[in-house]
């Protein structure tokens, strides 16, 4: 499944899983995170979700070595890390074990996502997609257009656009489904997760 391939995530879904170090993406190394410091790199992971979440949340930063390094063991299930496309503007990441494990099961190219339960996670700060002829491809697709996606948060659960009646493109109302029809579809759903509660 090349359009559902987001190979920038497998350190951080690895990691999340149990494994103590993985290899940080080449193209992760630099851009919006170079030259940043380590308690940055943290309060970076950290806005990606709200903080009754994130300062209980394990933190993953990229180490010296390109790796990815635990810089705070959490106690709640979810891992932060402070950016996962590599793009000018980074896109920091929260999310729980079924969300890493929907991730995982991506990145491997499994026929389906094998969470038994609905994964949560999210990312304050917007992320990157990217579209061509009024749908969502893989970042690798040629003449896609990268296109910024605001704060937001996703449920990594088997839905489609039948079920729940969204649209399949981001849009006025908030809320869509990414890949629809696709074993990997679930729901994107531009709210602010650092203003939930507020």
């Amino acid at each position: 499944m090349n359009m559902l391939r987001m190979v920038s995530l497998v350190s951080a879904g690895a990691l999340i899983l149990g494994l103590s170090v993985a290899a940080y993406p080449g193209e992760m190394a630099g851009k919006g995170i170079k030259g940043l410091s380590n308690v940055q790199l943290i309060n970076l992971a950290q806005s990606a979700a709200p903080l009754g979440i994130s300062r209980e949340a394990t933190v993953l930063i990229p180490g010296e070595d390109g790796l990815l390094v635990e810089a705070r063991k959490g106690s709640n299930g979810f891992t932060c890390v402070p950016d996962i496309s590599g793009q000018e503007e980074p896109d920091p990441f929260c999310g729980d074990r079924a969300a890493t494990q929907w991730l995982m099961d991506v990145l491997a190219n499994n026929e389906k996502p094998g969470n038994t339960v609905p994964g949560i996670a999210y990312m304050g700060k917007g992320g990157w997609h990217w579209e061509k002829d009024g749908k969502i491809v893989s970042s690798g697709t040629e003449g896609a257009m990268r296109v910024k996606e605001p704060p937001h948060w996703m449920v990594f659960w088997p839905v489609g656009s039948r079920e729940t009646a969204l649209p399949t493109m981001p849009g006025k109302f908030g809320a869509y489904i990414m890949y629809d029809g696709s074993p990997y579809a679930h729901i994107m759903i531009y709210q602010d997760p650092n203003k939930i509660g507020r």
